[in-house]
Formats: C-alpha cells, sequence, structure tokens
C-alpha cells in the first residue's frame, strides 16, 4: 500500500505550502511510505486528485486544495482530517495502515480490544469465546462463595 500525497510544488499560498511541509514532515518522522504527486505540474495529476476526492469532502467552490491524501485509491483526506487524526494519535487508522508495535497508536489499539464502549474489559473463557468480565468475575466470585459454603458445611 502506497500512500500518495497530492501537493502542489508552485503555490503561492504560505498557508497551503505550510499544510503540505507538515503532512509530509509528519509522514517522514514516521518513517511511512508516501509519494508526492505534484498537482501544480502534471495535469493528470490534478485531475486525478479532483476525480477521486469524495462528492461530500469536496468545498463549496468544488475544487479541493492540496494536500489530499490517499491510500492507493482510498481516500483518507485532507490536512484538516489528517491533523485531527494526529491530535488523536491515529495517524495510521486515517491512513488506513496498521500502527507498527509499540506506537501509541498500537497500544490505543490494544486498549480498545481490552475496552468495550468504554465500560468494561472482555475476557475469553476456557473455549476461547468472549465473556464479559464484569460478568465473569461475579460468576467467579459467586463459584467461591459457594465453595466457601461447601468447605464451611464439610467443616461442622
Amino acid at each position: 500500500m502506497v500512500i500518495k500525497v497530492f501537493l502542489a510544488s508552485s503555490s503561492g499560498s504560505t498557508a497551503i505550502k505550510k499544510k503540505q511541509q507538515d503532512v509530509v514532515g509528519f509522514l517522514e518522522a514516521l518513517k511511512v511510505d508516501y509519494t508526492q504527486l505534484d498537482i501544480a505540474c502534471n495535469e493528470e495529476n490534478r485531475m486525478w486528485m479532483r476525480q477521486n476526492v469524495p462528492e461530500e469532502k469536496k468545498p463549496t467552490n468544488g475544487i479541493p486544495l492540496p494536500p489530499q491524501i490517499f491510500n492507493e485509491e482510498n481516500y483518507c483526506g485532507d490536512y484538516d482530517t489528517f491533523f485531527d487524526a494526529k491530535e488523536d494519535n491515529s495517524v495510521y487508522a486515517f491512513l488506513g495502515l496498521p500502527p507498527p508495535p509499540g506506537s501509541k497508536e498500537a497500544e490505543q489499539a490494544d486498549k480498545v480490544h481490552i475496552v468495550e464502549n468504554g465500560n468494561h474489559a472482555e475476557e475469553t473463557n476456557a473455549e476461547g469465546n468472549l465473556v464479559d468480565s464484569i460478568q465473569a468475575r461475579v460468576e467467579e466470585e459467586e463459584g467461591q462463595e459457594e465453595a466457601d459454603d461447601d468447605r464451611e458445611e464439610e467443616a461442622e
């Protein structure tokens, strides 16, 4: 999977230049494999980018501005959505890539597997089926209480 970043090499807008530098710099820092595609010097790149940004993601004038980010042909987002993903430590999910082991995003993904709906953890039982850990703890405690009761009865 190759991340494609559509940029304008000769943009007159300093805001666009800064956004492009931010995206490229961050991808380089993460060592993400990506390709820069210039829309200023290559009409095919410009047309492909414009045609493949989803309609609901295009600005009111209909012309998306760089940087626009794709994973192969799959649209990831523009600078604003990239920035939000960066702030949420979810850039790999934004890019459609698996997070590297040990990254903050991988740790968050592990927590998501542990915590469901922000309420409680899940565990698997002996058969490998998922069980609600709260229910498992209740059953475990009830089983312990029964075992304690049995021991007390035997002692009497």
